[in-house]
């Protein structure tokens, strides 16, 4: 079997931050063609692998190129210890992933590789949004496991995500004469009380414990030095639990802003609310017999998805999908990036044992 620090290094050696990674596309390419008994098709910047063996069941294993900025001038390995960008998030889960494609000849389940580009920047870019809209046959499967750093436990599912923007009215005056308008910023005050004192949900969902929040992002208003401000807007940021729907969500966090809200629909120039951005939420999906083998052949640790990523592409389309990579989370896009032998290697151990006997 390949050395899996040396493989990692040798991807991580190949600069590819977002939407430059033609070249680490290139080399991945190259090596899954050589591969006997892979259909492999290329759209755009992404790869998709796949086996066609007649199997029960297929296993979809999922990883994104790209990296953040950062210092690209290749990876260091000092021991068993592997420094440089990107060597958590996530080329050492796509080192697992390539290795295992060259490996398990005879999986007990058929094998569908993905490794899609654009993951670090906004999901209009993403490249699996690019796969599901352009050539979703080839995303089928039973069950997804994303290569996100983990530590190399199940983090189940994601919390769904949703950004609010809103904008109190006020009434323009001069600031010697502040009776005779109406402060926009300071109308804000209640509501950043509010936001600060919010009381969150902790629900538990297939026994994972998800963590609510709602939190002020950013805040805007003001004219001049001398006016009195007849503006002001404040972006909110709300993470929910995958029991709730994204409707259900936005009327939850509208309901909490409706007390700050002057009536009206804001056509007069009055307060308005707009939702500018959502990613929906994903269940975390265990109860299926592949995951269950997963976790419970390995006793791996399972804990709630608390951001969002894109396990909730595939649970949108059907597909149950769980995070599990051999990177430290809090690793992920410091300075200090790195990544160990030993969990890089209990995750190939770990997902080896399920291409190779299934359930």
């Amino acid at each position: 079997m390949t050395d899996l620090l040396a493989l990692t290094a040798e991807l991580v050696d190949i600069p590819s931050v977002s939407f430059d990674e033609a070249a680490i596309v290139a080399h991945l390419e190259a090596d899954l063609r050589a591969i006997p008994g892979l259909a492999v098709d290329r759209i755009g910047d992404n790869l998709v692998a796949r086996t066609n063996l007649g199997r029960t069941h297929r296993v979809i294993l999922a990883g994104h190129t790209d990296t953040v900025p950062g210092d690209t001038s290749g990876s260091r390995l000092d021991g068993d210890v592997l420094w440089g960008l990107g060597t958590t998030d996530m080329k050492g889960g796509l080192a697992v992933m390539l290795e295992l494609a060259r490996v398990v000849s005879e999986p007990a389940v058929d094998v569908t590789w993905v490794f899609y580009a654009r993951e670090e920047v906004a999901i209009a870019h993403n490249g699996l949004r690019e796969l599901f809209a352009e050539a979703p046959e080839l995303l089928a499967g039973d069950v997804a496991i994303l290569g996100e750093p983990t530590a190399g436990a199940i983090e189940a599912g994601c919390q769904g995500t949703m950004r609010f923007e809103v904008t109190l009215a006020g009434a323009r005056a001069h600031t010697a004469r502040p009776w005779m308008g109406r402060n926009a910023v300071h109308r804000l005050g209640g509501l950043l009380d509010a936001l600060n004192g919010y009381e969150h949900r902790e629900p538990v969902v297939d026994g994972c414990r998800y963590r609510e929040a709602l939190q002020a992002v950013h805040v805007e208003g003001g004219v001049a030095g001398n006016v009195v401000p007849d503006s002001a807007m404040v972006r909110i940021n709300h993470r929910y639990a995958p029991d709730r729907s994204g409707a259900q969500a936005e009327a939850h966090v509208r309901e909490f802003l409706a007390p700050f809200l002057d009536e009206g629909d804001g056509d007069d120039g009055g307060d308005r609310v707009e939702l500018v951005d959502h990613s929906p939420a994903a269940l975390p999906g265990l109860s299926h017999p592949l995951l269950r083998a997963v976790t419970d052949r390995h006793q791996l640790e399972v804990r709630a998805k608390l951001g969002w990523t894109d396990v909730a592409f595939f649970s949108e389309h059907g597909v149950p999908a769980v995070n599990l990579g051999p990177g430290e989370p809090t690793l992920a896009h410091t300075a200090g990036e790195r990544l160990e032998r030993a969990p890089l290697e209990s995750c190939f151990m770990v997902l080896r044992d399920l291409l190779e006997h299934g359930t």
